[in-house]
């Protein structure tokens, strides 16, 4: 891909990323804003990804997603894929942070799971209802532990 071409994939996915945000009712905006900023500042070089939810027919498969980085999946078949190394996405019950990277299901919630607030904790998962459930801290702690090497 050219610089040119590179330069105007990125800002398609920003303004993707822009809309996006500003489709989301003022409480959840401002906390998505809030914290695509702070991701930003913690990984300015990091490739941006936006999935609208819609599968290759158009179908709403999941909620919109903004990713931040790179991360390799491979599959039990050894398929191998590409994909964003954090993501934040926007849902009806309130904000979820995917932290793709850790090996070990068990890390997020052993490592963050006691300190974290009102928040649940998964394999690759948090979620919260707003920024002011949850400690602030401890949730960019475990961006910067996930965003490592992006």
């Amino acid at each position: 891909m050219s610089f040119k071409e590179k330069l105007l994939y990125n800002m398609n996915i920003q303004q993707q990323i822009l809309d996006y945000l500003k489709s989301l009712p003022d409480a959840k905006q401002a906390d998505m804003v809030t914290l695509h900023n702070r991701i930003l500042q913690l990984m300015p070089d990091a490739k941006l990804w936006y999935f609208d939810g819609r599968d290759e027919n158009g179908k709403v498969v999941a909620n919109p997603q903004i990713g931040y980085g790179c991360y390799t999946i491979t599959y039990a078949n050894t398929t191998i894929k590409e994909f964003y190394r954090i993501g934040i996405s926007a849902n009806t019950g309130g904000i979820s942070i995917y932290l793709m990277c850790f090996d070990d299901k068990k890390y997020l919630s052993e490592t963050y799971g006691q300190t974290i607030g009102k928040a649940k904790c998964t394999g690759y998962c948090i979620k919260f209802r707003t920024l002011n459930d949850i400690n602030v801290t401890v949730l960019e702690a475990a961006i910067c532990d996930a965003a490592t090497n992006y």
